[in-house]
């Protein structure tokens, strides 16, 4: 009996991308695919823009074929990206300057721009 149930929600690491789905290893023994149509409840244009190749991502278990040792995933309704310290948006240090560079930039840029077009 396997320890993956319809349901449950595991980590596995992307091993594939293609236009139809996502390729994930779960353990040594069970690998699975991520359908396009279980990716998002959106229209889905590129699997590439969900996941990176090696990403470890949670997974939801929505069916288990124990013969063949795959299992079907969804990533669809829950985050199923992997938090890592020091990627959270609270750590991001503010300088004080906000838009001032770019404010003192804009028109030079606006005008070389202006004079390449022409």
């Amino acid at each position: 009996m396997t320890k993956y149930k319809k349901g449950k929600i595991v980590k596995g690491s992307i091993t594939g991308i293609e236009k139809y789905g996502i390729f994930v290893n779960l353990d040594n023994y069970y690998s699975g695919l991520i359908h396009i149509s279980e990716i998002s409840n959106n229209f889905v244009k590129d699997v590439n823009n969900y996941v990176e190749m090696g990403e470890t991502i949670y997974v939801k278990v929505i069916d288990v074929d124990e013969d063949a040792n795959q299992v079907k995933l969804s990533i669809k309704d829950f985050d199923y990206r992997i938090k890592k310290p020091g990627n959270d948006v609270s750590t991001i240090k503010e300088v004080g300057t906000g838009f001032v560079a770019l404010k003192e930039k804009r028109s030079v840029w606006i005008d070389e721009k202006l004079r390449e077009l022409t």
